[in-house]
């Protein structure tokens, strides 16, 4: 009877460990959209994310992390190791596919630089994504003609959870879908994908990259009846409130290094106690955390099966948000579509299919706590990312770190993780340098050399880091500078007492924008 149990529990070891003998890393890429800085539970947030917290909590959360401001731009810079503009995104997309010039502002992912799947994929790594694309919209740039083994997911910008909206490319490997099945829900549908895609990948001899890019948060707000109704009347409280419980939280987590003040409310939002329409607010908010709960139970199912396998521990989980919380507001037209759905969907209740609404300025505010501004912006609200690293056999013991890193950081991460190498051309094509460094010291625990300096533009928006010092503007509107380890919210602008520090760091950035291609407008 003791023989017997012991070949059943080897048995049941061996089939639960992956058949192979590479011990590289599997790698999975998380990353949600739309979300502020303080959206999940382990950076201040009410919202129930229990599997994004648990990763965060045993491994490690970056709490200046950057991402590119919004959803192209940091997909591109994601992607290829690349600040956007070399990366053919110094704005958005070209929804006319390749119309435009060629080079910064192209909107198609450009032909000098690598991706991450292509990289993997040349060193023996099944290469998998589910999500959303938004870097190419003709099909000569979807993922699979860019390094994707297999694929599904949204090729364009924001569409509806429920449905195909006009001029929304919805594609299964290269097959563009015109029909979706009746119970059909984005972001169950993302995770499903993926979840396919992992457990093949599981049964292979080598290791695997998975981008999953979830369409959530982002508008319009969508959500599943049984996570609505998690949320219905939590929000009557009003975004005043859940801005200072989240601040409060935040402090009590020890999240940064030195307390920060919470910025004040926007100057364009009413306080909640004049507010008529509060139980509206409330149902706006409900579908957004609803949203988030719904991608959070996704990634705990693809941990599950992970830690089935017995491969949980040799996998590296990223997880990030491509900007800061959207103040965008909606008319009910689809971007430039023809379609005009305001008279619809204004008669159907808030996280229905039909409807078409976003949460706006005022619930944004609450959830970029404890910063200001937002999506599209170079200010803390809008670049600034939740992180989180899980690798449990190389992260021992969860911790914050507190130094400066951004998206062009991933790639090199990555290479010196699986053993690829980044290539000084490929297929015929010369390759912009890598620009970032590799994580991996800090994943370790010891020191990491950081960068000297960081840019960003997008829209007339700019900013520099440089130690402790962030120059910054809104579009057309003087430079500011803060001393980022006083006053992380933005708040005072010191730049007249420091006009060389200023100086310095205009050369610089000037520099940098003619080198990438910004045009200086």
């Amino acid at each position: 009877m003791k023989y017997s149990l012991f070949f059943i529990m080897l048995f049941t070891i061996c089939a639960c460990a992956k058949k192979t003998s590479d011990q590289r890393p599997n790698i999975i890429i998380v990353m949600v959209d739309d979300m502020g800085f303080s959206d999940i539970g382990c950076y201040g947030s009410e919202i129930a994310t229990p599997h994004i917290d648990s990763l965060g909590y045993n491994g490690i959360r970056f709490t200046q992390f950057y991402n590119a401001s919004r959803c192209c731009p940091t997909r591109a810079s994601l992607l290829t190791g690349q600040y956007p503009h070399q990366a053919g995104m110094g704005d958005m997309v070209d929804t006319r596919g390749r119309s435009r010039e060629p080079g910064p502002y192209q909107g198609w992912l450009s032909r000098n630089t690598v991706t991450i799947a292509e990289v993997l994929k040349r060193v023996g790594y099944n290469t998998y994504m589910s999500g959303k694309w938004h870097v190419g919209e003709d099909s000569l740039d979807w993922p699979l003609q860019r390094g994707f083994d297999k694929y599904f997911g949204l090729i364009s910008g924001a569409n509806s959870y429920f449905e195909i909206l006009p001029n929304r490319k919805i594609v299964s490997q290269n097959t563009l879908l015109a029909l979706l099945p009746d119970n059909f829900y984005m972001t169950h549908a993302l995770t499903d994908s993926a979840r396919k895609f992992v457990a093949q990948g599981l049964e292979q001899d080598k290791p695997f990259f998975l981008y999953l890019a979830y369409t959530a948060p982002h508008w319009p707000l969508h959500a599943t009846h049984d996570k609505m109704e998690m949320y219905k009347g939590k929000y009557l409280e009003g975004w005043d409130s859940v801005r200072n419980r989240r601040h409060r939280k935040q402090i009590e987590l020890g999240l940064f290094e030195k307390p920060v003040d919470l910025s004040p409310r926007d100057e364009v939002v009413p306080d909640w106690k004049v507010v008529d329409n509060k139980e509206s607010w409330d149902l706006k908010m409900a579908a957004y955390a609803a949203m988030l709960s719904s991608v959070d139970e996704g990634i705990g199912r693809i941990v599950q099966l992970l830690r089935d396998a017995g491969q949980l521990d040799n996998t590296m989980i990223m997880f990030l948000s491509d900007n800061g919380a959207c103040h965008e507001t909606l008319t009910g037209r689809m971007d430039n579509d023809l379609k005009d759905f305001s008279a619809v969907a204004k008669t159907i209740p808030v996280g229905q299919k039909g409807s078409y609404v976003a949460y706006g300025k005022e619930w944004a505010n609450a959830c970029n706590t404890p910063f200001r501004l937002y999506k599209h912006w170079t200010h803390e609200g809008g670049i600034n990312t939740p992180f989180i690293i899980h690798y449990p056999n190389v992260i021992r013991r969860g911790r914050i770190v507190h130094e400066t890193a951004h998206l062009i950081d991933i790639m090199p991460t990555v290479l010196e993780l699986s053993g690829g190498n980044y290539p000084k051309d490929f297929e015929g094509n010369q390759v912009h340098p890598v620009e970032g460094t590799s994580l991996v010291p800090l994943l370790n625990g010891i020191g990491w050399k950081g960068h000297e300096m960081l840019f960003w533009e997008h829209e007339k928006s700019k900013a520099v880091r440089k130690g402790k010092w962030k120059l910054v503007s809104e579009p057309d509107k003087p430079w500011e500078l803060y001393d980022m380890h006083e006053d992380r919210s933005e708040l005072h602008n010191v730049s007249l007492m420091y006009p060389d520090t200023v100086h310095v760091m205009e050369v610089a950035y000037n520099e940098w924008a003619s080198r990438v291609g910004v045009k200086l407008r």
